[in-house]
Formats: C-alpha cells, sequence, structure tokens
C-alpha cells in the first residue's frame, strides 16, 4: 500500500531527528563573514569541493570585499585566482556579472529574496537557497547532488529534477526545517549515503529507509 502524506511527513521527521543524532554539528562548510562573500563562494563551489573553494577564498576574499570589487575585476587576472575551482572562465564572468548588477540594480546589497538572487548571473535555485538559509537565516532548502540522492533513496521523494525534489520536500518537511533539512541529507550524503558504495549497515536511519538497493555488511 501506498505511503500517506501524513506517514509520509511522520517518517520524514523520524528521519530528521535521527540524523540529527548523527550529525549534531551538520552545518553549511563553505567559510564566510558576509552574505557577499557566501554568494561568491556558493558560485565558486559549482563542480567544485568546499574545502577547493575554502582554500581560494582565503585569499581571494581579502581582495574582493565589496559587489564593486567583483564588478571592475579583471578578467584574466579573476580567472587565474580561481583557476583551481574549475570552470573559471565561467566563473569568473559570473562573479563580475553579480557585482555589477548588485552595483546597478541592489545598490551594493545582496537581494533577500529568491527572485532578486536568481535573477544575477550564475545564480540558480540552489545557489539563492545556500544564501537565503545561511546568510540570511530565511528558511530554504537547497538541492545538490546529495540532498537528491539521499531523498530518493529515502522515498521522500519520486522526482527526478532539482526544482521538483525541492518542491516535494517542501511539501515533507516543515518550513522551519527546511534549511537544517538540507544540511543533515548533504552531510549523511557525504558521509555514509555515497553514491557508489553507500555505507547502509552504518546508516542511522535504516530502518526509515525503503531503498531496495541497501548493501549489506561484508560477510552478511
Amino acid at each position: 500500500m501506498a505511503e500517506t502524506a501524513r506517514a509520509k511527513k511522520a517518517r520524514a521527521a523520524r528521519i530528521l531527528a535521527q540524523l540529527g543524532k548523527a550529525f549534531p554539528g551538520a552545518g553549511i562548510e563553505l567559510r564566510f563573514e558576509t552574505p557577499l562573500e557566501l554568494l561568491a563562494a556558493t558560485i565558486l563551489s559549482a563542480q567544485c569541493t568546499d574545502e577547493r573553494v575554502n582554500s581560494v577564498t582565503q585569499t581571494l576574499f581579502r581582495r574582493y570585499r565589496r559587489p564593486e570589487d567583483w564588478a571592475t575585476a579583471h578578467p584574466p587576472t579573476l580567472e587565474r585566482e580561481i583557476h583551481s575551482t574549475g570552470f573559471f572562465k565561467s566563473k569568473a564572468r559570473a562573479l563580475i556579472g553579480m557585482g555589477r548588477a548588485l552595483v546597478e540594480r541592489h545598490g551594493g546589497e545582496v537581494p533577500r529574496t529568491l527572485e532578486g538572487l536568481t535573477a544575477l548571473p550564475g545564480v540558480g535555485r540552489k545557489t539563492a537557497n545556500v544564501v537565503l538559509g545561511n546568510a540570511f537565516g530565511i528558511p530554504a532548502l537547497a538541492v545538490d547532488t546529495h540532498v537528491s540522492r539521499v531523498s530518493q533513496r529515502l522515498g521522500l521523494t519520486r522526482a527526478t529534477t532539482a526544482e521538483k525534489i525541492h518542491d516535494e520536500l517542501c511539501d515533507v518537511f516543515p518550513r522551519p526545517k527546511w534549511t537544517r533539512a538540507s544540511h543533515l541529507l548533504i552531510v549523511h550524503g557525504r558521509r555514509i549515503c555515497a553514491a557508489r558504495r553507500p555505507a547502509c549497515p552504518r546508516c542511522p536511519v535504516a530502518t526509515l529507509c525503503p531503498w531496495l538497493g541497501k548493501t549489506r555488511a561484508e560477510g552478511g
């Protein structure tokens, strides 16, 4: 029998509670001090590890402190500075365009709305939700590859696109929990529910997971 919406919400609450116990320190791993820094770091994090981004931004943020600094950046120089994050040409264009848009359209302030953020160059829904949830404390659910994979395996969504996964998860989790849910699903995906070799025997939510592809303990 198919799981009812009410039952799924109850199971989702139990999943978050268990993951919260397993990963009490779960949170964003990108280092930032201002909304602008988080916005830039999240743009750089596309197809790149947070560890690498943090290494780059440690010196980068000393040179680019204001939207005007990004807006007037010298493209070849910025490309060299962010080269190790990958896709450096498109990321440099996005960062410069982002700076210009903030200066020209937002008085140098990072927008506090999904619509305002996604209108910026290089900013999609995921990036916007990362900024809203972590820089401004506005409940927002960011869907990356980990959130997609884990939520599908847990049977919290049957959707296959990031946008639909986002909308279905927002129906399952209460709004105040959206940002926390993102953090917990991401850390669980990184440490336990990996794409190729998930550590199901060590999974803190194994009894709540209907995934048929569960792995067993060696010798089990």
